[in-house]
């Protein structure tokens, strides 16, 4: 089998050992909420603009933006619609290229995969929001740059899966045994996986590389707006409260090294690179 661009980086294996936890959603104890905690407890980080290598190695700049976001449904792109009628040229490299083809008609951002499914459209190589380098307005995300100027965070900005990247939901069935199934909905690490197919062949990803693993607070802390989003906060407080308590004991349990807790390899390999 010849060697996948993930054989070929310093990122960690895709698959290891996890530690996880189940609990009931304190808003509505008929669903679960099982969540990683060995990804939730990382140090992970977003790195863009401070050591990103992006996902095509000859677009470093782009980072993740390349392909364009896909819409997680109707809600999403109405909300990233409104969102985007607050850009102006000042602020969006490509203003004059997402104006609507006629009077009074919507912007034209967004486009179909092969798939039919609909996604902010690819300009140049990179998402229509995607400012490039030398931008007058900022490189980056545009809508990132919007949420500071609007003193908003960019989870109401951004189309979901950009702000919720590396975080990712997915939903299982859990059969009790008395003939009754409830919901469970799973928030666990966004690896390459996550992209679909090719997502093995990225040149670059952040999620299992300790590049990227290198915050002072853990992912739970950090991320905490996204978890929220996410799932609610009554639920996060429940999260939160078992990743304390984690994080207190792996702490108190340091000196004496003893494998308790499963953490994350890329955190791991990002602490024994400091020493």
């Amino acid at each position: 089998m010849p060697p996948t661009k993930h054989s070929q980086t310093n990122e960690v294996a895709l698959d290891f050992a996890r530690d996880w936890v189940e609990f009931p959603d304190p808003v509505d104890p008929t669903e679960l909420w099982k969540c990683d905690l060995t990804w939730l407890t990382s140090s992970w980080t977003c790195i863009y603009g401070a050591g990103c290598k992006g996902i095509f190695e000859e677009r470093p700049f782009d980072g993740c933006c390349s392909q364009g976001a896909h819409f997680t449904g109707k809600e999403d792109e109405k909300r990233v619609r409104e969102w985007a009628a607050r850009l102006t040229p000042e602020t969006w490299q490509f203003f004059a290229e997402g104006q609507p083809e006629k009077s009074k008609g919507k912007l034209d951002i967004i486009e179909r995969d092969d798939e039919g499914d609909k996604k902010t459209r690819v300009v140049e190589d990179g998402c229509i929001f995607l400012n490039r380098p030398g931008f007058a307005g900022g490189e980056g995300c545009s809508f990132h740059h919007l949420a500071i100027r609007e003193g908003v965070h960019f989870v109401e900005t951004k189309p979901d899966v950009c702000w919720q990247l590396p975080l990712r939901q997915s939903y299982e069935e859990l059969d009790r045994g008395d003939g009754k199934k409830i919901s469970v909905t799973v928030i666990g690490e966004f690896d390459r996986r996550g992209w679909g197919e090719g997502g093995e062949e990225l040149d670059w990803y952040c999620s299992g590389n300790p590049e990227a693993h290198i915050a002072s607070e853990p992912l739970y802390i950090t991320n905490k707006t996204e978890l929220i989003a996410m799932m609610n906060e009554k639920a996060y407080e429940v999260l939160a409260d078992i990743c304390d308590q984690r994080m207190a004991a792996q702490s108190a349990l340091k000196s004496r090294n003893l494998p308790l807790f499963i953490v994350h390899p890329a955190t791991l390999e990002a602490d024994r690179l400091k020493k």
